[in-house]
């Protein structure tokens, strides 16, 4: 709750600045917080999403999966065991802050893993990525 409210409380802020500076004309702060709001509108979409990948197995978690998506992580990855060391490797190799994610590309129909840096959604990679699993490659994440 505590690393999560503070991205919301941030977004939240500079959206309101956003809508204060556009009513203004203020271009010049418009373009400043550009970065405020990827930064803070990331990191609550992210955990968003980080959180619901953490389900207990009495809510489907803690299994490996099946069904379609068993069969995308055989066909796209060899097995469930490559898939996760491809994901360590890429999270491992990504320098300072960010995520390593298990996304499905809609534009070619596979499942791929990507990297983002600090709290950038996936969907910063290509509009056609939707993420399936994020894991989280900051400091707090080894707490």
């Amino acid at each position: 709750q505590k690393h999560h409210q503070t991205y919301v409380t941030n977004y939240n802020k500079a959206v309101e600045q956003l809508f204060q500076a556009l009513n203004k004309i203020d271009t010049s702060t418009v373009v400043q917080l550009q970065g405020a709001i990827k930064f803070n509108g990331g990191g609550h979409v992210n955990h968003s999403i980080f959180w619901k990948n953490l389900a207990p197995v009495h809510e489907g978690g803690g299994e490996p999966p099946h069904s379609s998506l068993g069969w995308a992580i055989d066909t796209h990855f060899g097995s469930l065991e490559a898939l996760i060391q491809k994901m360590n490797a890429e999270g491992a190799a990504l320098q300072g802050s960010g995520w390593v994610w298990l996304g499905l590309d809609t534009e070619f129909k596979r499942l791929v893993v990507e990297t983002t840096a600090n709290q950038d959604p996936l969907v910063t990679k290509a509009p056609t990525l939707v993420p399936l699993l994020g894991i989280d490659v900051w400091e707090h994440a080894y707490y």
